[in-house]
């Protein structure tokens, strides 16, 4: 075989034996920490889930342990702010995102996997806030993580159903399986580097267009769509040009997303207020019925972004702050993978085969 047969973007090459995520793209399978995503997301809340993957990962604590562990971490970040938004002075959400998390260092009595996890929901929200003018709200220790980002991003406690539906959220995203920056960050780790390095290389690797970039673009191609009847005619355009339709379609996942049921069941807890649900359904059904036309032999069916986009557009989430709030919950599958990697692992440092000329 050729070496591009056999090693481009690495794909069936195992780089790690993991307890923490399982994805089977054939049967449309997401498995975290034991459990299936959609029965976690009906279990159990974020700290639920966290707390799952650190166990896994060999750092034992209980759920209920690490939700006051959350909120005394979201407290210690927010009084770092003063210190950490300088640096973000002058950069989009996403970019200052990124030069915020950097900052983000140890803390005397808090474990380095919580004081991650109790900051990423600050500095999305303290971001998303002054993107639009507005200063950072403090957090509440009382509240768990989904309902403190909530009101954090908004200046006011959102609706039990909101919160509700953004938990189930963070708990969808948390893994999934050797990803892009999952990888990442592993690689980080396996030097040995600390949490705080492994995290931000991860959060780099998430911010491509490629892997964590998708869902705004979803409401985008929603709102130019418009109206019922525009649906039909506007996708087939867009297929005919050979345009790629957001939010179908992934590179694992030959059927279904099971990621994107979860997160329709949560949509449709919610109001419609601000967002045409209706006609959100009727895309996703015509979408998959072009893509099958098109691209016979090829199974393009919905995946997280699609759904992504209409929960957090229904909570009325900033585009600009979808891939910091995805952060927020994937940090749970990111420490806990860095921390495995550190205690199970070796440095990885894969081969590569030179192909160019040779000195004569």
């Amino acid at each position: 075989m050729t070496l591009h047969q056999t090693t481009a973007g690495l794909d069936g090459v195992t780089a790690a034996a993991t307890a923490l995520s399982h994805v089977d793209g054939e049967r449309g399978e997401l498995i975290i920490a034991g459990s299936r995503v959609a029965t976690l997301a009906d279990e159990t809340d974020f700290a639920g889930v966290a707390a799952r993957l650190l166990a896994a990962a060999g750092a034992e604590v209980a759920a209920d342990e690490l939700r006051g562990m959350l909120g005394e971490a979201r407290v210690r970040a927010y009084a770092r702010l003063e210190k950490i938004l300088p640096a973000t002075d002058g950069l989009p959400l996403g970019a200052g995102f990124r030069a915020a998390v950097a900052a983000i260092d140890r803390e005397e009595g808090i474990a380095d996997e919580v004081m991650l996890l109790g900051a990423m929901p600050v500095l999305a929200a303290a971001l998303a806030r002054r993107a639009e003018g507005l200063a950072p709200v403090a957090p509440d220790a009382k509240l768990n993580q989904a309902a403190d980002l909530l009101r954090m991003l908004r200046g006011a406690p959102g609706s039990a159903a909101e919160a509700a539906a953004l938990d189930a959220y963070l708990v969808t995203v948390s893994d999934h399986g050797m990803n892009a920056s999952t990888f990442a960050g592993r690689v980080v780790a396996s030097t040995q580097a600390d949490l705080f390095m492994a995290v931000t290389a991860a959060y780099c690797a998430l911010s491509g267009p490629l892997h964590g970039g998708a869902p705004a673009p979803v409401l985008d191609m929603l709102e130019a769509i418009g109206s019922a009847e525009q649906i039909a005619p506007w996708i087939d355009a867009a297929l005919g040009r050979g345009d790629r339709l957001m939010g179908f379609g992934h590179r694992i996942y030959k059927v279904r997303d099971p990621r994107a049921d979860v997160l329709k069941r949560a949509v449709g807890t919610l109001g419609s207020e601000g967002m045409d649900l209706g006609l959100a359904a009727e895309v996703e059904a015509y979408a998959r019925e072009a893509l099958a036309r098109a691209k016979p032999g090829r199974r393009l069916d919905t995946n997280v972004e699609f759904y992504t986009a209409i929960l957090l557009g229904a909570l009325k989430i900033p585009r600009d702050a979808f891939t910091p709030v995805f952060a927020v919950g994937r940090t749970a599958g990111w420490v806990a993978h860095a921390l495995e990697q550190q205690r199970t692992g070796r440095l990885l440092r894969p081969a590569s085969v030179y192909v160019g000329p040779m000195p004569g």
